[in-house]
């Protein structure tokens, strides 16, 4: 399902490999400093640039994604209480090495469970991530279950874990397609997206323990970093020898979000010895030249009236309009203009079988095709825009005149019209004859008046 250049707002993403859709830009992002990378576009997964992206990586931290979304999804299904105290055991430090990341969260210390999810990824506590997988599956093990099976649930077929902290190991990994999907399902869930997005944080304090300050690393949402991005809405960030510097993160400006992913970047250094993270500097960088780039484009309103259609016998007009029965919305190349779309109408009626009134609003009067460069973008259909009633005295005149065209109805009215000439000359000579005789009798009975008067006179 690759695209150039557009695609339509209603893609559902993909959860299979080789099926997120890409858009193609006339000025293609360049040069990306990582082993791998992806930027998209969230709501329909448009994918508008790639490099590498299923290529394995160590997943690293970036496994507290899962662990925050497992975690996340425990309290939005009402299953733990984000509130609820949880104390610290030992079993949440079995796997933990002097050299990972921890808060030295002790063992017996109680902690709310949406401090643990916050210490998980803000902190990037160790423990924390174990002991919210202890919580809410009773093992580690039986949660890291629960993490492959959401990966594959999610469509993260080239993902695996074997904890949850991102401790590396060689059967952990993933891919910054895998990423993608994984991240992109992960901030529609707004608890999620509001720890993720969050730079700092301060537990609760306790009778026996005092609160912790928690900063994020994400120097993307650091207002003093140089790295700073104001759009950006969330993400996470890795740094191991094995892996290099990755992020995962979230932007969103105009109505847009935009999701990036870049795996095994490295650090430069210049010769003033400052310093330029790449995962940062690159994650800003792709976030720059999409947001530069793409917009959402009406391409078809429903306001828009793209044809008239004549109607027959209408009262106050001889057509009415079509308009689309839904809008065409696309993620586009800002360079490519709306005249590149060819819409291809259809209107159902023509001269041979018209459309007559009466008409109602919303009646279908055909189809539009959206084409560009022999792609169809959607397919909806033509509406009409208004009423058109019917003109009672114009459809009795057009339906005698349309008798009359035909070779049957002139032979009938020619036969009616003799036959009317015909009655109309017999009720004459009627007439006639009946007027004879009356007049005949009338003078037969005058002339015996007039006998009978001249005899009474004699």
């Amino acid at each position: 399902m690759l695209r150039k250049a557009a695609i339509v707002l209603i893609l559902v993403i993909s959860t299979q490999l080789l099926l997120i859709p890409t858009a193609a830009a006339l000025v293609p992002f360049r040069d990306v400093q990582a082993r791998s990378a992806i930027l998209a576009e969230k709501e329909t997964g448009t994918v508008l640039f790639e490099y590498n992206i299923y290529q394995r990586h160590p997943a690293d931290s970036l496994t507290k994604i899962m662990t925050l979304l497992l975690a996340a999804y425990a309290v939005e299904n009402d299953e733990i209480s984000d509130n609820e105290l949880i104390e610290m055991t030992e079993s949440a430090w079995i796997d933990i090495d002097e050299d990972m990341p921890t808060l030295e969260i002790e063992p017996g210390e109680e902690m709310t469970f949406i401090d643990l999810m916050y210490s998980a990824f803000l902190g990037n506590a160790s423990e924390a991530a174990n002991m919210l997988a202890l919580r809410i599956a009773g093992s580690v093990d039986a949660f890291v279950r629960m993490m492959n099976e959401q990966a594959v649930e999610i469509g993260c077929l080239n993902t695996r874990f074997v904890n949850p902290h991102g401790k590396y190991d060689e059967n952990q990994y993933t891919t910054a397609h895998d990423m993608l999907l994984l991240y992109t399902e992960a901030i529609k869930c707004m608890l999620f997206k509001e720890v993720a997005g969050t730079f700092r944080h301060v537990t609760e304090s306790t009778d026996d323990f005092e609160a912790r300050t928690l900063t994020s690393s994400n120097s993307l949402l650091n207002q003093s970093s140089v790295y700073y991005y104001r759009f950006c809405t969330s993400g996470i960030n890795s740094e191991t020898y094995e892996g290099g510097y990755s992020v995962v993160a979230s932007a969103e400006e105009d109505g847009m979000t935009l999701i990036s992913v870049v795996l095994g970047s490295d650090i430069e250094i210049f010769e003033d010895e400052s310093t330029n993270i790449r995962g940062f500097s690159e994650t800003h960088r792709l976030f720059l030249w999409g947001y530069s780039q793409f917009e959402w484009r009406d391409i078809i309103k429903t306001t828009d009236l793209l044809a008239k259609v004549p109607v027959l016998h209408g009262a106050g007009g001889d057509f009415v309009n079509a308009r689309p029965v839904d809008s065409l919305t696309l993620l586009i190349d800002k360079s490519i203009a709306n005249e590149a779309f060819e819409k291809v109408i259809t209107i159902y009626s023509n001269e041979d079988d018209p459309l007559v009134a009466p008409v109602s609003a919303g009646d279908v009067l055909g189809e539009v095709v959206i084409i560009r460069d022999g792609v169809e973008y959607a397919r909806m259909k033509l509406i009409a825009n208004t009423n058109i009633d019917l003109n009672g005295v114009e459809y009795i005149r057009r339906q005698v005149s349309e008798l009359l065209a035909t070779s049957t109805a002139r032979n009938v009215m020619f036969v009616l019209i003799a036959l009317v000439l015909l009655y109309a000359a017999l009720v004459i000579r009627y007439n006639i004859v009946r007027a004879n005789r009356l007049r005949r009798i009338k003078n037969a009975k005058n002339d015996i008046i007039r006998e009978r008067h001249e005899n009474f006179r004699e």
